[in-house]
This record gives C-alpha cells, structure tokens and sequence, in this order.
C-alpha cells in the first residue's frame, strides 16, 4: 500500500505535468461513459465519482438533504475544489442514470463545461440501441473538437484493446475472491482497486495490477490464520462503493464474515471485454448499454449476473448495499431478494444507508444478526 501510495503521488505529478504540456483531460462519472473515445483522443480519462463524506455538508447548502450521497458528495468536490481530478477535468461527462445526477449536472454546468449523454432507460436493442449509437457518435464529435484529434477506426480499436487488457487485469483480482479462503480481504482489494483506477497511465497501471494479483495468489497480503476456511462468504450487490463508502465492508469484516465478491459499478460490472471484431462504435454502444444498472427496466442482467457470481464465488449470503434516496436501487431490492431465495434459498440482508458513520452499531447488529442466521 505504501508503494501505490507513493505511484499514485507520482501518477498526480504526472498528471499535473500533462495539463501543463496541453493534454486535455475528461471527467467521466458513470460506467455508461464509454472511456474509450477518450483514450482513443489521447484525453486523460478521469474517474471523478464522489465516495467520501467530507464534501457533503458543502453540496448541502445548495442540493437537497435527502438527496443520495453519491450524488451530493460528488457535488460537493465542485463546490469546495477540494479535489484535484475535478479542478484538472477541462470536460465533465455525465449520463442521465438517475433524474437526481441529471438535475445535480445542470447546477455542476456552473463549475466547468458539461456533456450529458442521453442514456435509453432500457435495454432493448431493436428500439434503443440506433439512438444510443448516435448519442455515442456525438461524444465523439465532442471529444474530436475539444482535443483537436480525429478518432479514426484504428485510434479507436486500439483504445479499446488497451481497456480491455486493464479489466482483464482487474477481472484476475477480483477472481481471486473464488479461492476459499480468499487471498486478498476485500477492503483491501476495494482499496486498490480504486486507487489504480487513478492512475494516468494505462499500461503502468495494467503491469502494477498483474503484479498485485500474481503477490495476492502467493499469500502475501493475508494475514489471518487457517481459522479463515471458517468466515462466512459474502457477496455484496447494490450500489457503488469506493474509498470513503465501504463501512458496510469493514462492518462484515469486523463482525467475522469475509466480502468475497463485489457485484456493482466499483465490482465485477466493469469485468466485461468489447468485441474488437465488430465495428468499434457499434461495439461499444452495444456492450455499454448493457451494463445492468438498476436504471434500467427491466434489469434482466443483473439477476444473471448475480445467478453467476453466487454459483462461482461460493458465497454464503449475500448483502444488497442502497444508498439513502437511491430509489432504483431500493426497490429492486425486492426482486432481488425474491430472485435469490428462489434460485438459491438464501435470503439477502438489505441495508439502506449513507455516508455517515452515526448508523455504524445500527448496521453492525443486523450484521451480526444475518450471519448469524447463515
């Protein structure tokens, strides 16, 4: 951890030295943002999502209270400049997920320059996807004016490959969880995981990851005793989680149990591969609309995805993560119990929340009370 501090200190550096030189860099809040056409620009894709609760009081002199914290501690970094990605961003890219991002991107306009993409609310193809082809067609056309680069084919399909290859390598980490016990804690993961997806440079940060899941295959970041064949499982589904939003993680983790496998946007989600064969735009609208986010109805993916991710990770339980006012999230949490009760009889553990730490005894009881039922 020392050293990806250190990488990541140094990756800053480098950032701030490529501003200097002319290089734009582009904001990106959601995984429906396709990063590729950026890359293939020569733009520094920045992931600018809020996890931490420190802005929020700030967002809430102008946002409402009972707003979702993401959405308020990601305003709040506009309103207090307190982080650096943002200040660099020359462009924010923002995607209609939820109707409190799109009005919340409206108010950040004030801050720096704003794209939003208009994202179809479902998935299916025959209707959707022309249209979602064509948003796609003009962030390009954005990207090409504000760097000056035309996205040729060959630009894009090495963006692409390049991309590729960097959720490949964090696919191998988060594939690690499927050993029992687990070789890499999942805070721990979390925390790198979301650390190198700072990082500027793309093949540093794809060599750093295949070294990170060649050490944790050795062992090297386990500390815990054989006694560990003994913690319960835990998939955990829902909304995002990052740095500064994983008490629910440490909470499992202090209470016995171990969170093998992470089904969301900062999970398994982006553990997808785009199709090099087919034409590059039409490739990446397809693969990008199916990301299955709870902002889509009907949502098949996710249920798929969870059916899978239960069976290979052998999980024990599973914990369905919803941020307060996440109202997608909240009420497929439904569906979701009901789907995993049938197909595996096991009930999921919902728990609403924020950022804040005043639940944390709240959320560590019905914790305790859950696994202890498993």
């Amino acid at each position: 951890m020392n050293r990806l501090q250190k990488i990541s200190e140094e990756s800053l550096l480098a950032l701030e030295q490529a501003k200097l030189d002319g290089r734009p860099a582009i904001g990106f809040y959601c995984l429906y943002s396709p990063v590729e056409i950026a890359v293939a620009a020569g733009a520094i894709p920045l992931p600018l999502c809020g996890t931490r609760n420190d802005p929020i009081e700030a967002a809430e002199t102008i946002l409402p209270r009972n707003l979702c914290p993401l959405i308020k501690s990601s305003f709040g970094y506009a309103v207090t400049d307190s982080c650096p990605f943002f200040r660099m961003s020359d462009m924010i890219i923002g995607d209609t997920t939820c109707d409190g991002k799109k009005k919340m991107f409206e108010l950040l306009a004030r801050y720096k320059p704003v794209e939003v993409l208009q994202l179809p609310q479902n998935q299916d193809t025959a209707t959707v996807l022309p249209a979602w082809r064509a948003e796609l067609g003009r962030f390009k056309n954005i990207v090409e004016q504000l760097t000056g680069v035309e996205i040729t084919r060959e630009r894009l399909v090495a963006a692409i490959d390049l991309l590729n290859r960097q959720r490949k390598a964090k696919k191998m980490i988060m594939d690690l969880g499927k050993q029992d016990p687990a070789p890499l804690q999942g805070s721990l993961m979390l925390e790198m995981m979301f650390r190198v997806g700072y990082l500027a440079d793309k093949e540093n940060t794809i060599a750093l990851l295949q070294e990170i899941a060649e050490e944790a295959a050795k062992g090297s970041f386990r500390t815990e005793s054989a006694q560990d064949r003994k913690r319960k499982r835990i998939l955990l589904t829902g909304v995002p989680v990052g740095v500064g939003s994983e008490k629910v993680v440490k909470i499992v983790e202090q209470c016995g149990a171990d969170v093998v496998a992470f089904e969301n946007c900062s999970g398994y989600k982006q553990a997808f591969q785009i199709d090099l064969e087919k034409d590059p735009m039409d490739a990446l609208a397809e693969q990008y609309l199916s990301t299955p986010c709870s902002v889509m109805s009907p949502n098949h993916g996710r249920f798929a995805l969870l059916e899978e991710m239960i069976s290979d990770f052998s999980v024990d339980g599973v914990i369905d993560l919803t941020w307060q006012a996440c109202h997608t999230y909240n009420v497929e949490a439904f569906s979701v119990n009901a789907f995993i009760q049938e197909r595996f009889g096991m009930s999921t553990l919902h728990l609403e929340t924020d950022y804040a730490e005043s639940d944390t005894e709240q959320i560590r009881v019905r914790v305790e009370a859950y696994l202890e039922m498993l």
